[in-house]
């Protein structure tokens, strides 16, 4: 549990290869939902011969209900409108329906589809959207995504995630691989691979890079590589360990730990490596910095106390401020995009679980039911948390929303999943 909070292992051997490739894809497995869920009706889409599969809508909808937020409406029986001027609002009231989602797929020349969607308020008999796109087979996921992200919006109020990306890495055997993958675990591309270990991945804010740490120089190292290209450099590479980046909310610079002149202490640093600043001090081991949305504070972990605790400190320096103080270890800081929350892993009789804290009042929730968790990450939105865990031996990544009442489990057969990251 502490590998990438207090120490590292010491693993050797080179670099493999980096490539950009599509690879299996995990399953997902969803548990429990929000207590008053939006009904919503989504009729398969009318098809294009030769159309790619999954269907739009099957997509999309399995996003919504990945959320918890959502329950889909029965749609068999029913003649399916293609348009608004199509529905019968009466039928789809019946039906228990909050909110009716239609749409088509045509063929165009070249291999493109135009692809339209209109989403409905049964209640008030209202049109609430309406997209037409022209895409290609290639923009199909993204599309779907899309279409999840505008119907939650709409519904909740809440900018979806569903567009966004995770990176994790993923084990099997002896090799260690760096993926992105969509939101929900599918259309994974290996960004590096390794015969040593990678750890620690975070998405520049805009998404365009990836900083991660790597073993295969014998020794911890930081890198930047650019998920366009596939280019990277080291950022970090000082005497001793150079561990857990994090970036500034700007994508300028990085906070990273290293112990090049006293034991784990955080530093700043550009991000092409140049402008190395000391932030913290001391003989205490302080690791696993993370930026807060403003930029102005950093949280952390540190033993400065006794034992292993959050903290946090201005990003210009100073004394840093204990923030977490039920329990007697709690690690992996992580924080919301509003600055609202502050997720970590508290270990409790044994087991290592996630917690939501918020920072106003001070109040703790467990989010999880399992006992080996590690590494909580923010979706963009700020709804739910994504984690590792281990189940049936093996690592798989989780997802849970701020109530603790919905969890998604993402796993592939026969692979280890672990060091989860959610990005834009």
């Amino acid at each position: 549990m502490l590998r990438a909070v207090l120490l590292f292992p010491l693993l050797c051997l080179a670099l493999l290869s980096a490539s950009f490739s599509a690879r299996a894809a995990m399953e997902i497995q969803v548990i429990g939902g929000a207590a008053n869920k939006i009904a919503v009706a989504m009729v398969p889409f009318q098809a294009a011969p030769g159309q790619p599969v999954p269907a739009l809508d099957e997509i999309a909808g399995n996003d919504l209900d990945r959320s918890g937020q959502f329950r889909r409406v029965d749609v068999s029986g029913t003649p399916p409108p293609r348009a608004p001027a199509q529905v019968n609002y009466s039928i789809w009231r019946s039906k228990g329906a909050d909110a009716l989602v239609i749409g088509q797929v045509t063929t165009l020349p070249g291999g493109r589809y135009e692809v339209r969607f209109y989403l409905l308020d049964v209640i008030k008999q209202a049109q609430l959207a309406g997209y037409s796109y022209t895409i290609s087979a290639s923009q199909w996921r993204a599309t779907a995504h899309q279409i999840a992200d505008i119907i939650y919006e709409k519904l909740t109020g809440t900018r979806g995630a569903f567009s966004s990306r995770i990176a994790y890495v993923q084990k099997q055997g002896k090799r260690y691989e760096l993926r992105v993958a969509d939101a929900d675990g599918q259309n994974p591309r290996t960004v590096m691979r390794s015969g040593e270990s990678v750890i620690s991945p975070r998405f520049s804010p805009d998404g365009a890079r990836i900083a991660y740490v790597s073993f295969e120089d014998k020794k911890p190292v930081v890198y930047v590589q650019s998920l366009q290209n596939g280019s990277r450099r080291k950022v970090a590479a000082f005497k001793g360990s150079n561990s857990a980046p994090a970036w500034a909310p700007d994508g300028r610079r990085l906070a990273v730990v290293l112990t090049r002149d006293d034991a784990s202490q955080i530093y700043l640093i550009n991000a092409d490596g140049s402008g190395l600043t000391r932030l913290t001090r001391g003989g205490n081991l302080d690791t696993e910095p993370v930026f807060a949305p403003d930029g102005q504070t950093i949280y952390f972990t540190s033993d400065r106390g006794g034992s292993a605790q959050i903290y946090r400190v201005a990003a210009s320096g100073g004394d840093p401020r204990r923030v977490t103080f039920s329990g007697s270890y709690n690690v992996s800081p992580a924080i919301s995009p509003d600055g609202r929350y502050l997720a970590y892993i508290s270990r409790e009789e044994g087991r290592f679980s996630v917690v939501l804290h918020e920072l106003a009042s001070g109040q703790t929730r467990v989010l999880t039911d399992t006992a080996r968790d590690e590494s909580p990450s923010f979706a963009p939105n700020g709804q739910a948390v994504l984690y590792a865990t281990v189940q049936g031996g093996r690592g798989i990544l989780g997802t849970a929303s701020l109530d603790g009442k919905t969890r998604a489990r993402l796993s592939e057969s026969g692979v280890d999943a672990r060091e989860p990251a959610w990005g834009p």
